[in-house]
């Protein structure tokens, strides 16, 4: 089954925090340091090629992030030469026959839930692109709300190597992050792009050494987890949501996340700095 940037089709696996004893854990490695959440996946004799249990371990890392108010940023990122080189569906569970509806439903639960869980998720999440990131690699790193390349990163939409349509939300992320015919360019031929292109095109905030990604990393995360995590939040809804919206829609939207910010401390904190010309201290509340 496929384990390299040439060999990808959908996305999966499911682990514990890294001090657990349970092997499965070292292959999605967590830390929770100064308010972030840093989620790493550690297969890179496979270039990091998710399993079906890793799936589901990010995945649920996510949710805790969001439910967790100790949590105020996620860093996702991994070992080795490669971010993600696709799925690996060695580990997936075993079926019997295929009937019709069982591709639609794996592609729902699998790669679908993975790219929702990032998009869906409370706290903003950083991509820190090791390596190479192919098919649903690069898919779950344009779903983070700020992606950090290394130099010597690529990004490959490798479906039509293999006669495939895209899956993992790649036709629904990339129109709206570099438009229709740049999106259709990259999923057409497959070619590999490099980080630099991939900068220049928009899918990527910033490219840095690779000996600099993970300090780069961890000042974006520390800035975010200083500053008020519910406004964040809500603005990282606004933004998702405005892709889909009209503009009465997008405004009403705006109206009501403003209403709800309010209420927070943060916001009044925001406020009481300006009036009394200090620097601000949120808690994220």
């Amino acid at each position: 089954m496929p384990s390299s940037p040439e060999d990808i089709t959908e996305s999966t696996e499911s682990t514990e925090p890294a001090a657990s004893a349970d092997p499965l854990h070292s292959l999605v490695l967590h830390a929770t340091d100064n308010g972030v959440s840093w989620i790493t996946l550690n297969r890179p004799e496979a270039m990091n090629a998710v399993t079906w249990e890793q799936r589901e371990r990010v995945i649920g890392l996510l949710a805790e992030a969001s439910a967790d108010p100790a949590v105020r940023a996620v860093v996702l990122t991994a070992t080795g030469r490669g971010f993600c080189a696709g799925a690996d569906l060695r580990g997936a569970p075993a079926t019997g026959e295929r009937v019709p509806g069982d591709v639609a439903r794996t592609i729902r639960l699998g790669a679908q839930r993975l790219i929702a869980a990032v998009l869906d998720c409370e706290k903003p999440v950083i991509a820190a692109v090791n390596g190479t990131a192919a098919g649903i690699g690069a898919h779950l790193a344009f779903a983070c709300d700020l992606v950090l390349a290394a130099g010597s990163a690529k990004f490959i939409e490798v479906f039509v190597r293999r006669g495939l349509v895209p899956d993992g939300g790649g036709a629904y992320l990339l129109p709206r992050l570099i438009g229709p015919q740049r999106a259709k360019e990259l999923m057409f031929f497959g070619d590999s792009l490099p980080a630099a292109e991939a900068e220049r095109l928009g899918l990527v905030n910033r490219v840095v050494p690779d000996e600099e990604l993970a300090a780069t990393a961890r000042a974006w995360a520390q800035r975010l987890a200083e500053g008020p995590t519910r406004s964040i939040a809500l603005t990282k809804q606004l933004v998702n949501a405005s892709l889909d919206a009209d503009r009465a829609t997008a405004f009403a939207a705006e109206a009501m996340a403003q209403e709800i910010n309010m209420t927070t401390q943060d916001a009044n904190e925001g406020v009481a700095s300006f009036v009394e010309r200090r620097a601000p201290k949120y808690r994220g509340v």
